[in-house]
């Protein structure tokens, strides 16, 4: 059977979103547990949340589904219903955006992936089922006032770059399976120690603390809910906010605003900004913080020569980006492929 798929451009379903007056919330939400026939689950959610008006991306796999989303307002409590209503997902935590306009997505994608986190573990003895402990907004501000407490960022290093927590360690690395190696050999000398692993919405660092405890570290915590859960309980609670700057987001806002800190500075002049950009020179589209003189000025280009890139004729651009797929890019910093983004 073929694969239900959008059949409208994505040009055309982005104006739609852009134009609809009508309120929608942005959520995200992930569970690991193990889906028999993914690709049969995968057109099953895809009719029904068609049906929700659901836009975003999911990946499905073996060992669950991670998704971020959004919905018409008005059809939250049927959305919450209907997710609940399968069984491993019943009381689901749904992570609702810190800021947000609902223009977050425009189209939905559900791709069945081999893992809904890419991780390079192919050990059979490890286990999702042997995780850290959770720890809540008010837990976490208790355990990092504790000197013997080390907190590490499972992020990259371009979503650390504009916001993160408290006296935090960044795992300098560009994709997630080199990182849980290498957070486990940074902190060899630390097993004793509490550590506190986060991320974005909680999926990553997850999976980070059942690796952690699979290679012998005992006292393993995640941040429930990750960064977005932190921030909303904080708010609820009136506690004290331990993150500082903006919350990186895999949508079409690219983040997150948490406080006002500005803690990153552009990549092209220097001054204080933390607004992502993707590059628009259409064989480019590299990922970086660009100021708004910079971005009057290069056009929201990244170089000099993407910015002469641009003004080619169209044929003359297409010519030259033939064969050339830059979509994966979209998000992704990877400092190996980081130019001299520096401007006069």
């Amino acid at each position: 059977m073929a694969v239900l798929h959008n059949r409208i451009s994505r040009k055309e379903l982005k104006e739609r979103i852009i134009n609809d007056p009508t309120p929608r919330t942005t959520i995200s939400f992930y569970c690991y547990f193990k889906i028999e026939e993914p690709k049969s689950f995968r057109d099953q959610l895809y009719k029904d949340f068609t049906a929700l008006g659901v836009m975003g991306r999911i990946y499905l796999a073996h060992e669950g589904i991670n998704a971020q989303i959004s919905l018409p307002t008005a059809n939250m409590e049927a959305f919450r219903t209907y997710l609940y209503a399968i069984e491993p997902l019943n009381g689901l935590r749904l992570n609702v955006a810190v800021d947000d306009d609902g223009k977050s997505f425009y189209v939905l994608d559900i791709k069945v992936r081999n893992k809904i986190v890419a991780d390079g573990i192919h050990d059979p003895a490890f286990d999702m089922a042997n995780k850290g402990k959770y720890v809540n907004a008010e837990q976490f501000n208790q355990l990092t006032n504790d000197p013997n407490t080390v907190v590490i960022d499972m992020r990259n290093h371009y979503e650390f770059e504009v916001g993160h927590f408290e006296k935090a360690i960044e795992i300098p690395s560009d994709t997630f399976r080199e990182q849980l190696p290498m957070a486990a050999d940074m902190m060899n000398d630390d097993k004793d120690k509490n550590i506190i692993m986060y991320c974005t919405g909680g999926i990553r660092c997850e999976k980070a603390s059942a690796y952690m405890l699979h290679k012998g570290f005992k006292n393993v915590f995640h941040l429930e809910g990750g960064i977005i859960n932190y921030v909303n309980q904080v708010k609820e609670k009136g506690l004290d906010n331990k993150f500082h700057g903006k919350n990186f987001v895999f949508d079409q806002r690219l983040g997150e605003r948490v406080t006002e800190e500005i803690i990153s500075s552009c990549h092209q002049c220097g001054k204080p900004a933390d607004t992502h950009v993707n590059c628009v020179n259409d064989a480019c589209h590299l990922l970086f913080i660009q100021c708004e003189e910079c971005n009057q000025k290069m056009e929201g280009t990244c170089s000099k020569e993407c910015h002469e890139f641009i003004h080619l004729p169209e044929e003359e651009q297409k010519r030259l980006r033939s064969g050339i797929d830059k979509g994966r890019n979209v998000f992704n910093k990877a400092k190996s492929r980081l130019k001299d983004l520096k401007v006069e």
